[in-house]
C-alpha cells in the first residue's frame, strides 16, 4: 500500500505551496530604549545607564510597570534552577553528570542583572527585585495615552554559557549577550506579562533601540541594529578600500535598530566578519570563529541564507529590515532581532537547517510578535512549517511530504499519554519532550493541516494576509484563525478550538465496503472525538482514479478540488455527531481495487492501518 500513500502527493503540493477566542486588540505598546554598556572582558561584569521613554497606548491607567531581569536565572536556587532539578526530562545541555550546571556555579560564574537607581520623570521610584523580575511603584500613574521617562543605572555578570546567553561556550565564543538589559514587561490586553523566567522564551514591548557598547578594541561585535560609526569601529564595518586607525585600548560601538522588540549582540576577538550583499534584498552579516574545519561551511552558507531570505520573502512577506546577521555563539540556535545566534561546529546540511530556521523566526516571532509563554506554538511551530517547506526547496531535498517529521513527532507524543492542550503555558508542562512536540510539531501541523481544510493556494494566501495584517502586532490564535476564515469563506472555529485547546484526535476509519446492486456501498466511522473533513481516493482495478470529497457541516463551505486531474465528487455533508457515514460508489465491487482516505497524508489520523481498504487478491 505504499503507492497508495505517496500517490499524488507531489502534484498536490507542486506550486500551490510557494505561491508568492482572542483578539489582539488595536493597540501596542510602544519603549524607546537608550543605553551605554561598558563590558568588562576580563570579569565579564558590566555597568550600563538606560534611559526609557515608554507610550501608553492603552486604555488602562498604569500604577506599575515591570521589569525582566533575566540573567539573575543562572544563580544556584533560581526558579531555573530548581524547575532544571526537578523536571522529568531536563535539558542536557542544562545538565553536567546529571546534576544542573547552574546549581554549581560560582559566584564568579553565575550571573546577575541589578538595578542600581531608578526614576521616573526625575523623580525617584520605589523597585524590589523578585528572582528574575523587577517591581516598580511608579511615582506618578501613566495615563491612558500618557508617556514617562524611566532612567535607571544597572550591573551585571555574564554567566557561564549555560543556556541561550552566556560566556565561553563550548565553541569558544567569549560573549553571547541576548536577555542582556532590563527589559521591561509587556501590557497588552490581558494585562501584564511578568513571567519568570525558567528557560522558556520571551515576550516583548516594540520599540526603537539606541545602544552604546564599549570594550576591548580587540572583539569584533555582531547582532541587532545597524552600526552607526563603522568608519570609527573597522572590524570588516568599515567602507571597502578604506582603513580604520583606533587609539586606546576599548572601543565604543554605536547601534540603533528600528522598531524591535528586543536587541542582541556577540562579542568574540576571533570572529571573521563577511558581508553577503543581495540583489534584491538586506545585506546579510556572518560572524564566526576562525575554524580550519568549519570556514568553508560558514562560506558555503552565505549564498544560502540569501535563498531563505528570499524564499520567505516570496512566501510569507518582505523582509523589513536592511540587515539580517547570522552569529556563531549560545547553545544552538536561538533567534533575536534582526539577527540570530548559532553554534556552528555542525555539518553543512545542519548549519544550513539551524539558520533557515532561526531566520524563519524572524517572520513568525520577531515581526509577528505572539507571546511565547502563552502561544508558543505560533512561534516555533508556524516556523518550523515554513522553514520545512524552506528546506525542501533550498537544499533540494523532494520530498513528497516535507512536514513528515512534525506528523512522527505529534503520533508518538499522543502514544506516550503525555500530551497537553497547546493553550498550556509554557512553562507548566509537565515534560520537555510535551512542550517540545506541542510548540513545534503539532504546531506545524496546524498549519499543514489547514491548508489540507482549506486548500494549499488559500492556506499560502492565509499566511501571506495573516503576516500584512499583523507585522508588528502581537497576533493570538484568533487573529490566524479569523484570517483563514476571510480568506477561505468557511467557518473554522472549531478547528482552532479541538487542535489547540483539547487533546482530541483524529480518527477514521473504513468500517465496512459491501456490494450494492451495481454499485458499491462504503460505511466511514468516525472514531476519535475531533471532526474533519474528508478527501476519499477510490482506485480501481482498471487503474482508473476519481476522489470524492466528504465536507464537514460545521465549515458551512468546501474546498476547491485539491486533485485537479481528477474527478471529484462532492458529498453530502458529514455532521460531526453522527458516527457513521455511508455513500455509494458508481463502480461494482468486483471492479474496486482500494479505497483510502486522505492520500496527502496531511490530516493527522492517529490511526492509518484503518484509512485504507485493499480488496483480496
Amino acid at each position: 500500500m505504499k503507492y497508495l500513500k505517496s500517490l499524488l502527493f507531489t502534484a498536490f503540493f507542486g506550486a500551490g505551496l510557494l505561491l508568492s477566542a482572542q483578539t489582539s486588540g488595536d493597540w501596542q505598546q510602544h519603549v524607546d530604549y537608550s543605553m551605554d554598556v561598558e563590558m568588562d572582558v576580563k570579569t565579564y561584569q558590566y555597568q550600563g545607564t538606560q534611559k526609557l521613554v515608554y507610550t501608553n497606548n492603552s486604555p488602562d491607567q498604569l500604577d506599575r510597570v515591570f521589569y525582566h531581569l533575566y540573567y539573575n536565572a543562572f544563580q544556584p536556587g533560581s526558579e531555573m534552577d530548581i524547575r532544571l532539578q526537578n523536571i522529568k526530562d531536563p535539558d542536557k545541555r542544562m545538565m553536567q553528570d546529571g546534576k544542573s550546571r547552574i546549581a554549581s556555579l560560582s559566584e564568579s560564574e553565575m550571573g546577575y542583572l541589578h538595578a542600581k537607581s531608578l526614576t521616573q520623570d526625575g523623580q525617584s521610584v520605589t523597585f524590589k527585585e523578585e528572582g528574575t523580575i523587577l517591581v516598580v511603584d511608579l511615582a506618578k500613574p501613566i495615563p491612558a495615552g500618557g508617556k514617562t521617562t524611566l532612567e535607571m543605572t544597572f550591573e551585571g555578570q555574564v554567566p557561564l554559557q549555560i543556556r541561550r546567553s552566556g560566556r565561553n561556550s563550548s565553541e569558544g565564543v567569549a560573549l553571547s549577550m541576548s536577555q542582556w538589559y532590563p527589559k521591561l514587561s509587556e501590557y497588552d490586553f490581558e494585562g501584564w506579562h511578568p513571567n519568570p523566567y525558567i528557560a522558556r522564551e520571551f515576550h516583548g514591548v516594540w520599540g526603537d533601540f539606541d545602544v552604546k557598547i564599549t570594550l576591548d578594541k580587540d572583539y569584533t561585535v555582531g547582532g541587532s541594529g545597524y552600526l552607526q560609526n563603522p568608519q570609527e569601529i573597522g572590524h570588516g564595518y568599515e567602507t571597502p578600500g578604506t582603513k580604520v586607525k583606533t587609539k586606546g585600548k576599548t572601543l565604543t560601538w554605536h547601534f540603533k535598530a528600528p522598531n524591535v522588540h528586543d536587541f542582541m549582540w556577540a562579542a568574540d576577538p576571533e570572529y571573521i566578519h563577511d558581508t553577503y550583499e543581495m540583489e534584491d534584498g538586506p545585506t546579510l552579516h556572518f560572524f564566526y570563529k576562525d575554524n580550519p574545519e568549519f570556514n568553508e561551511n560558514w562560506k558555503n552558507l552565505q549564498p544560502k541564507t540569501a535563498e531563505a531570505m528570499a524564499f520567505f520573502s516570496n512566501n510569507v512577506g518582505k523582509y523589513p529590515y536592511e540587515q539580517y546577521s547570522v552569529v556563531q555563539g549560545g547553545d544552538g540556535g536561538m533567534e533575536y532581532a534582526m539577527s540570530t545566534l548559532i553554534t556552528g561546529e555542525r555539518q553543512f546540511g545542519s548549519l544550513v537547517g539551524v539558520m533557515v530556521h532561526e531566520m524563519a523566526h524572524s517572520w513568525f516571532q520577531h515581526v509577528l510578535a505572539t507571546n511565547e509563554s502563552e502561544h508558543e506554538w505560533m512561534d516555533e511551530g508556524f516556523t518550523s512549517f515554513i522553514s520545512s517547506l524552506c528546506m525542501n526547496q533550498i537544499m533540494e531535498q523532494n520530498k513528497q511530504n516535507p512536514f513528515e517529521g512534525s506528523y512522527r513527532g505529534y503520533y508518538a507524543l499522543v502514544n506516550s499519554g503525555l500530551e497537553m492542550p497547546q493553550s498550556t503555558h509554557a512553562d507548566r508542562y509537565p515534560t520537555n519532550f510535551a512542550y517540545g512536540v506541542s510548540a513545534y510539531s503539532k504546531g506545524s501541523i496546524f498549519l499543514s493541516q489547514l491548508g489540507y481544510i482549506i486548500g494549499q493556494d488559500k492556506l499560502m494566501e492565509t499566511i501571506q494576509k495573516y503576516f500584512e495584517d499583523f507585522k508588528f502586532k502581537h497576533p493570538v490564535p484568533n487573529d490566524i484563525k479569523r484570517t483563514a476564515e476571510k480568506v477561505s469563506g468557511m467557518e473554522l472555529n472549531w478547528y482552532l478550538t479541538d487542535w489547540t485547546q483539547t487533546t482530541n484526535t483524529i480518527d477514521y476509519g473504513i468500517k465496512s465496503v459491501e456490494a450494492n446492486g451495481e454499485g458499491t456501498k462504503v460505511t466511514m466511522e468516525r472514531i476519535g472525538e475531533m471532526p474533519m473533513p474528508l478527501d476519499i481516493l477510490v482506485v480501481g482495478k482498471d487503474g482508473t482514479q476519481k476522489t470524492y470529497y466528504v465536507p464537514l457541516r460545521m465549515m458551512y463551505g468546501e474546498k476547491d478540488n485539491p486533485y485537479p486531474n481528477l474527478e471529484r465528487t462532492v458529498l453530502e455533508d458529514w455532521p460531526w455527531a453522527y458516527p457513521t457515514y455511508e455513500f455509494t460508489l458508481d463502480m461494482p465491487l468486483d471492479n474496486v481495487q482500494a479505497i483510502m482516505i486522505d492520500p496527502s497524508q496531511l490530516m493527522a489520523d492517529v490511526n492509518g492501518e484503518n484509512n485504507v481498504y485493499q480488496a483480496e487478491e
